[in-house]
């Protein structure tokens, strides 16, 4: 099963980003949101097709954290460093700026605890 990703911008459901089965990621844009919203980044702007990438895009690896941060924070949430999409899924529902990362929960392994994705 391919991991999937709900991206807000602000309150705003923009898009999902989706890690590929095969390898690779995939983000595409909500059609509503591609009326009035601004685009997440300059690097993916506004368009109906999805983006498509071999590594994860470079805005989303970007948010995830990083050096003495992530040695702490990737053994607390019990997820490989090297996994940038799963620390991504965990660690940026509330990231600074205007856009957060929520997990679909189907594609979330069981922790033993219920993970609010803000959609209850």
């Amino acid at each position: 099963m391919s991991r999937q990703a709900h991206v807000y911008y602000g309150n705003r459901l923009a898009g999902t980003l989706t890690e590929l089965q095969a390898g690779g990621y995939r983000f595409v844009y909500e059609p509503a949101y591609l009326e009035h919203g601004p685009p997440i980044s300059l690097t993916l702007p506004l368009q109906a097709a999805p983006f498509e990438s071999r590594e994860l895009f470079p805005f989303f690896a970007g948010l995830v954290p990083e050096g003495w941060y992530l040695r702490i924070v990737a053994p607390t949430i019990k997820v490989d460093e090297a996994d940038t999409f799963g620390l991504l899924m965990y660690t940026c529902k509330d990231c600074i700026g205007a856009v957060s990362i929520r997990p679909l929960p189907a594609t979330l392994p069981d922790l033993g605890e219920k993970v609010n994705d803000g959609t209850d």
